[in-house]
């Protein structure tokens, strides 16, 4: 099933909205009066000319500090290499000021995987002279060394670490570490729930990287290892709740025992004992170990 990029950006940076400014755009974040924050409606523009329609990914009214008028800062979310994108970015603006009358700041994250000098300005030129320099700010988080981010205890960092530069070796840190700063930061438990759903569509580890990161943490300081330990199982409780869901929505007997023995599998192939399992799972140790034989 494919990623629905634009979708799963758009409710991370609505949600932690201020955190990502703080975090990308410090200057801009001095500026803003974020006590005066509203979302607006998805706008659609559709270019006749290559017969596409386009959704601009968020919007969002606000004001500057000792100031009475609002601002829209404009975020869009780029997910696939497009060489046309600054036109792009400038036909919503033009549009969107058109519509609105209102200084926009116009933001644009690029979050592929590859590494590109992408443009943040798009021109009209002639040998005699410039007729437009349009000009936008950027996020490229590939550019960025996860590691700079980990002191950081800022959501959208922690979210955020799953698309920056990290290499296929540091897979099993990288998840040690957003773990430790979902646990330092102490978020509610939908805060949490996003984040996590967010780094785990974008790095899911295998199960020998599993057990690796379970041997890591029992590493780990004893109070530090609890919490980090218990966040891990806790998801693994919600992952088995939705399975038992879905298996009762469907009905299907046999689907569930399935379910359950692939579960119970996993669960001892990262580490987990057949006491644990049986906590987790609400089963008597007996069928723990008769699922597992």
């Amino acid at each position: 099933m494919s990623i629905d990029h634009d979708r799963l950006f758009k409710e991370l940076i609505q949600t932690f909205f201020e955190e990502f400014i703080l975090l990308f755009f410090p200057t801009m974040h001095e500026h803003i009066d974020f006590r005066h924050v509203s979302f607006l409606s998805e706008e659609l523009f559709t270019d006749v000319t290559a017969g596409e329609k386009y959704h601009v990914d968020l919007l969002v009214e606000t004001k500057l500090k000792g100031e009475d008028g609002l601002i829209i800062v404009h975020i869009e979310n780029q997910s696939y290499v497009q060489p046309s994108f600054p036109e792009r970015m400038f036909i919503y603006f033009s549009r969107l000021f058109e519509k609105y009358r209102k200084h926009i700041v116009p933001i644009a994250v690029f979050s592929y995987d590859t590494i590109r000098n992408e443009p943040s300005a798009f021109t009209l030129q002639f040998p005699f002279g410039n007729v437009l320099d349009f000009r936008y700010f950027t996020v490229e988080l590939r550019k960025q060394n996860w590691r700079n981010y980990i002191r950081n205890d800022n959501p959208i960092a922690a979210a955020l670490l799953s698309k920056m530069g990290y290499t296929e070796g540091e897979r099993v840190e990288l998840k040690k570490q957003f773990l430790r700063m979902l646990v330092r930061m102490e978020l509610d438990e939908a805060k949490q729930r996003l984040l996590f759903g967010f780094f785990e569509t974008y790095v899911k580890l295998s199960d020998e990287e599993e057990r690796r990161l379970r041997s890591e943490v029992n590493e780990m300081e004893t109070k530090e290892k609890e919490q980090v330990l218990e966040l891990i199982i806790s998801y693994e409780q919600k992952a088995l709740e939705k399975g038992r869901e879905e298996g009762m929505k469907q009905g299907i007997k046999q689907g569930m025992v399935q379910g359950m023995k692939h579960l119970v599998q996993t669960m001892a192939r990262k580490g987990m004992s057949v006491k644990d399992i049986a906590n987790v799972t609400d089963l008597a140790e007996e069928e723990v170990q008769r699922l597992l034989e």
